[in-house]
């Protein structure tokens, strides 16, 4: 009695799980998984190039007058070497103290400037991403992608080892993106 109690409980088991053990299976084989290099969306579509193009825009602009500020600094160390044997020791010191005075103030505009561009940079890729996001979500949703992975680049952490160039979504996201990002 208690043999045929288990073994009806086994099949009853086994009959409710099947159907569910087969479903399941079924809804792995439509599985469908895609990755993206976000880095080439930013690079190659329509509105990242020219995010990106005002960025370098800035940077050149910022390294201009660092260069015209670093030029002057040369200028004056040569006419403060050329003119030294002149002084006395008050005035090298003091010439020296306001020519250190400028190189610090040098360094600090430097170090000023290259903060400021950091985070430029981190604005630009915190908003781009969000319209990456987006774009991608959109794609996955239109071709029935359950899961997106950022592929990575050279420039950065390389998530994927390989795929299938078929499930590549980078293309389709680009034109996505330039679509709803004019």
């Amino acid at each position: 009695m208690f043999i045929s109690a288990v073994r009806a409980l086994f099949l009853a088991i086994l009959f409710v799980s099947t159907p569910l053990f087969w479903a399941s299976f079924s809804q792995a084989a439509e599985f469908k998984m895609g990755v993206v290099d976000p880095q080439s969306v930013l690079e190659k579509s329509k509105a990242g190039k020219r995010a990106l193009d005002e960025l370098k825009e800035h940077i050149l602009g910022k390294q201009k007058l660092l260069g015209k500020d670093e030029e002057e600094l040369r200028n004056t160390d040569k006419q403060l070497k050329e003119q030294a044997p002149k002084w006395t020791e008050t005035e090298k010191k003091e010439k020296e103290g306001q020519f250190r005075t400028k190189v610090q103030d040098f360094q600090k505009r430097a170090q000023e400037f290259n903060m400021e561009i950091q985070k430029k940079q981190k604005e630009l890729v915190d908003e781009y991403m969000k319209k990456i996001s987006a774009a991608t979500q959109t794609v996955a949703e239109k071709g029935g992608v359950a899961l997106v992975v950022d592929k990575g680049s050279e420039q950065t952490v390389k998530i994927v080892i390989y795929h299938k160039n078929t499930i590549d979504l980078t293309e389709q996201v680009i034109k996505e993106f330039d679509r709803v990002n004019k």
